[in-house]
């Protein structure tokens, strides 16, 4: 989080939290809201995301981009269920 408000604070005009290429441990939601409770920037959040589901949770927990790489090379299917799940937590407007 300090790290995140610093960079804010110093121009940084977006946070990237990467765990790093199909990294084991991705990045986890309680870190990503607790990020996304401290800036106003948007939030990229990548590593380690295989699934749908982590996607999800990872946009729930405040992270505004999703960066997905070895598994979509994988999977190629992978990338319609990726775009679902995340479109799934965008706000409806009318």
């Amino acid at each position: 989080m300090c790290t995140a408000m610093a960079g804010e604070m110093l121009g940084m005009k977006v946070i990237y939290m990467d765990a790093g290429s199909g990294a084991r441990n991705p990045i986890t939601e309680t870190m990503i809201s607790r990020v996304a409770s401290q800036v106003e920037v948007p939030i990229i959040v990548g590593g380690g995301i295989r699934d749908a589901e982590k996607a999800y949770r990872n946009c729930k927990a405040g992270a505004d981009i999703i960066v997905v790489g070895n598994a979509i090379e994988n999977d190629l299917s992978l990338i319609k269920e990726l775009a679902d799940a995340v479109h799934s937590t965008a706000p409806i407007t009318i």
